[in-house]
């Protein structure tokens, strides 16, 4: 029913394009979190992922919440790792049928290693973002309402056959007309265009999302463990930049401009005469894939170089310019051989695909500051304030047995250098992982969505690097940039404890007024103090102990049912029946209500 119901709400929002309607082609607001506006396509698609949100919950709570209770505690751990793998397959084939969004927030997913378990992420680490292509007709339609002429005289020629599909869009290639290849300089583009209907999809799935948000809010299991509302409002950011094409183009022209003096580098040209933000044109500059090893021999390419100098690329993104590309998988970056004779390089690498970006704020740098500092001192407190400061741990975390775990790996590697570390025995790390990983993994640990995405690109650009140069090593080309930020950031140290320093006479300086005014206050009758919080926990206190009396009252009216069964039927039933309420104020009455 899922496929069959997106399909038709392509399908009507094509039709409206095909009828010449200048609004944009999907009825609700994009991004709007209600359910019963658009197409009844989107409805069912909206019931189809409640639905199925709602069966796993179901599952989680019977296994984690009720037969724990039962003393099953034992039960629920064994089924544990099959279960998250059940759920993992499950989701990855509704992703695969429903496409547009959904495949997005696998791939989210699989990322999300700091909030879900290793069963859920290594299931759908191989959702591919690829999907068959719009029938050309569609995808002609939308592109001559957002450009507001036909193909014809917008383009010279356009390829019917789609150069790649992905779930939000696909591309073309097409050449630029006489006129327009004059004003801009280029001829051969590719053409961006989204796939019809895709925003009232993405409506439809980010409701549904934010619906099953609150729910996971609400579970005591969940809630401790990840800020689930949060998570899905940073998804839904990325989604709104990644669905807008002037966003994307605008990524362009940034790391363009980033990379203006470096004759290493390059990216496509935005033509802005003929993008909007479904159709998006950019110059032509395919060439050989970073990773086509046979390819870059040929041309007389040494993949060992690279890969060093794509290393160095993405580590200028983070150091020096704070704006990375977030996606840099082979499809993304070409390697383009260039004119020897011209006294420049042999090559240079070349980016596309700019629509997922992601910046580095002054808050992470100052937190990221803090971390070298940290681990530079051996400081494991230190290091656990960074990390709160960055906004990796959650308020709710016990950082103690982190602070132990730390000053036990400050101990055994805190001396060594890059070099000295490269050459450690990994058997060493795999010991010191196996004996924390328990403690690591019960930390409310939640990325913030930049640092996440920052931590995607190094990830992939140290896989990339390996398969190009089997001994390429990340502490190489990282141990410069790491020295250099020290270096900088050792001048700030003295700015930071003059201010400290003159923060705490402030404090000595008003501190005898403040005395002198507690004094005064107790004198006249007027000190007062904050018990709500004492209240509070009192309060917490009562509700347990009605629970612990209705889960006892539950447990007597079953046994008691059960021993009238053969006597009395009915009023054994009865009794069977009336021990749900009991029940439920057990397992449901100490809930916070929001």
């Amino acid at each position: 029913m899922g496929k069959a119901d997106a399909d038709a709400g392509v399908n009507e929002d094509a039709d409206a394009v095909r009828a010449g309607s200048t609004a944009p082609p999907s009825a609700p607001a994009p991004f709007a979190d209600d359910a019963g506006r658009g197409t009844p396509a989107h409805r069912a698609r909206y019931r189809r992922i409640v639905g199925f949100a709602a069966r796993e919950f179901l599952t989680v709570w019977w296994f984690e919440l009720v037969l724990p209770r039962f003393g099953l505690a034992s039960r629920a751990e064994r089924t544990r790792t099959a279960r998250l793998q059940r759920f993992a397959r499950r989701f990855h084939a509704l992703a695969v049928e429903l496409g547009g969004l959904m495949i997005k927030v696998g791939q989210f997913m699989s990322s999300r290693l700091d909030v879900l378990p290793p069963e859920i992420t290594a299931e759908l680490e191989g959702l591919q973002d690829e999907v068959p292509a719009v029938p050309f007709a569609d995808i002609r339609a939308l592109a001559e309402v957002e450009l507001g002429v036909p193909l014809a005289r917008a383009y010279a020629w356009f390829d019917e056959t789609a150069l790649a599909a992905a779930s939000l869009g696909q591309a073309h290639r097409a050449r630029l007309s006489d006129q327009d290849a004059e004003d801009t300089g280029l001829r051969d583009v590719v053409v961006k265009v989204q796939r019809p209907g895709i925003d009232g999809i993405v409506a439809t799935d980010l409701a549904a999302l934010r619906r099953v948000a609150r729910w996971a809010s609400r579970v005591r299991l969940v809630s401790n463990r990840v800020d689930a509302p949060a998570l899905v409002e940073e998804f839904a950011q990325t989604c709104r930049e990644e669905i807008d094409y002037l966003h994307e183009a605008a990524g362009a022209e940034r790391f363009a401009a980033d990379f203006a003096g470096d004759q290493r580098v390059a990216a496509p040209e935005v033509v802005w005469e003929r993008s909007t933000r479904r159709v998006l044109t950019l110059s032509d500059v395919t060439a050989i894939k970073i990773n086509d090893t046979a390819a870059l021999r040929a041309a007389g390419i040494d993949p060992t170089d690279v890969a060093n100098v794509f290393a160095d690329v993405m580590l200028d993104q983070v150091f020096t310019h704070g704006f990375v590309h977030a996606d840099p998988h082979p499809g993304n970056i070409f390697v383009t051989p260039l004119d020897a004779d011209a006294g420049g390089p042999a090559w240079r690498l070349t980016f596309v695909d700019f629509g997922m970006m992601t910046s580095v704020p002054d808050s992470l740098r100052a937190g990221l500051r803090t971390l070298v500092i940290a681990v530079a001192g051996r400081d494991s407190k230190g290091l656990v304030a960074a990390a709160q400061e960055i906004g990796v741990l959650l308020p709710s975390a016990d950082t103690r047995e982190l602070e132990r775990a730390l000053t036990t790996l400050f101990a055994r590697f805190g001396g060594m250098g890059f070099a000295e570390l490269r050459d450690v025995d990994p058997r060493e790390f795999t010991g010191f992982a196996t004996e924390f990983t328990d403690t690591v993994r019960e930390l409310p640990v939640q990325l913030p969505e930049n640092l996440l995405l920052l931590i995607r690109a190094v990830s992939l650009t140290s896989g990339l690097c390996s398969a190009l140069d089997p001994a390429f090593n990340i502490w190489d080309p990282v141990e410069p940039y790491a020295a250099k930020l020290l270096q900088d950031e050792g001048g700030n140290l003295v700015q930071d404890f003059s201010k400290q320093a003159a923060a705490n006479v402030g404090i000595l300086w008003r501190l005898p007024k403040r005395l002198d005014d507690v004094i005064s206050s107790a004198d006249n009758g007027t000190l007062s103090f904050d018990t709500s919080r004492l209240e509070r926990r009192l309060d917490t206190l009562v509700g347990i102990g009605k629970r612990v009396v209705s889960a006892v009252l539950f447990m007597a009216l079953v046994v008691g049912g059960a021993l009238m069964l053969a006597p009395a039927p009915v009023l054994a039933w009865i009794l069977i029946g009336v021990s749900a309420l009991p029940l439920l104020h057990a397992l449901f009455g100490g809930r916070r209500r929001t």
